[in-house]
């Protein structure tokens, strides 16, 4: 049994060595937007879906009055059936500026998610020739358009998703929300994931989305994937499959996001998409022992006097460090936490597909019934 034990616990530190590689070649190699764009010559629309917003939509509008290199720019933001006053505030930030409109939306057929929805919607009001989608939770710099588009054009891209930055206090937060980017910086291969149409080589933050206008259009946009969940990964596979080149690259840079405030939004927003996120239970456990494998294993053993558990656990740390100097997080002391991280997701995976099964899964009051 020990030789065993010992055996997983060497093949661990191996595998998050390779990891911890692969991260500094994407570190690398991660397309980041320009501090100065040139002047943005296309017409641009900016399309934010709120629901129940009121408190903290203020800043993402006055971050896109102050858009500049942009001449052509239209803000529409969708008030997706909220009740707490947050078309109004929206009216009150924009003022008399002119290319900020705000509509009322559409509800969501029974059961089914509200983004993709109220995303589509915003979509067929848009006049531009580059799509702008940004979550209402979303701050962004004032180059933050202009560099994102510039990206966009000078890599022959059809979609891109510069990754915001997580700001995160709370210890659930701290935490969890680094796993974000750490996972597609340790597990994808970014320059290839530009050119396959693998779904699996596919990955998107919704918080901020830059897209072509007319690959928008031949992927059947948000309209045609009205039941995900996850609707940021399925449109980046919809305009893969529809020929589309698409890509997550550093935001940090140009966009700011704060998620989650505590545990409980922590656990209700991981609860309602983890399960989507991991395909099948069977997907989800694979996915929890490989994680577990890599990133538990190796620390536990280290306490047990291994050296290999000591390699993996160090090689584990330098994953997140790597992550954090590269997309704006937090160091120290969170990168020295990461095996605890780790075991919190993997109790949220958990958690997401018993909620699944139990028919209670929620968000924004409206309960998801979809099981795709």
């Amino acid at each position: 049994m020990k030789k065993f034990f010992d055996v997983a616990v060497r093949g661990a530190a191996a595998g998050a060595l390779v990891g911890a590689a692969h991260a500094l070649v994407n570190a690398r190699l991660m397309r980041v937007p320009r501090a100065d764009p040139p002047l943005c010559q296309e017409k641009v629309s900016v399309l934010v879906p709120a629901r129940e917003e009121a408190h903290r939509i203020a800043p993402t509008i006055r971050s896109l009055r102050a858009q500049r290199g942009v001449p052509e720019l239209e803000v529409v933001v969708l008030d997706d059936g909220s009740s707490d006053g947050t078309a109004d505030e929206v009216r009150r930030v924009a003022g008399d500026d002119e290319r900020i409109r705000v509509v009322t939306g559409q509800a969501p057929p029974s059961g089914l998610p509200g983004k993709p929805h109220a995303c589509a919607q915003l979509a067929d009001l848009a006049r531009g020739d580059v799509l702008v989608f940004v979550d209402a939770d979303v701050v962004l710099a004032p180059h933050a358009i202009a560099a994102a588009v510039a990206l966009l054009r000078e890599n022959d891209l059809d979609l891109v998703s510069p990754f915001p930055r997580q700001l995160a206090d709370g210890a659930a937060a701290r935490l969890v929300q680094p796993l974000l980017q750490w996972s597609w910086l340790v597990f994808l291969p970014l320059r290839l994931a530009e050119r396959s149409p693998r779904p699996s080589l596919s990955a998107a933050n919704g918080q901020f989305l830059v897209v072509d206008a007319a690959a928008y259009d031949r992927s059947g946009g948000f309209a045609g994937i009205a039941t995900a969940v996850l609707d940021d990964i399925a449109l980046m596979r919809a305009v893969k499959r529809s020929g589309g080149r698409g890509v997550v690259v550093d935001g940090s840079t140009v966009a700011d996001c704060r998620m989650y405030e505590d545990w409980a939004e922590v656990r209700d927003g991981y609860e309602k998409s983890l399960w989507s996120a991991t395909g099948s239970p069977a997907g989800a456990t694979a996915l929890s022992l490989v994680l577990a494998w890599l990133y538990v294993l190796p620390p536990i053993a280290a306490l047990a006097g291994s050296r290999a558990g000591a390699v993996g656990y160090a090689a584990g740390v330098v994953t997140r460090v790597v992550t954090a100097r590269h997309t704006g997080g937090r160091v120290w002391p969170d990168a020295l936490a990461h095996p605890v991280s780790v075991s919190v997701l993997l109790t949220l995976i958990a958690r997401s597909w018993r909620a699944r099964r139990a028919g209670r899964l929620r968000w924004k009051g409206r309960t998801l019934r979809e099981s795709t």
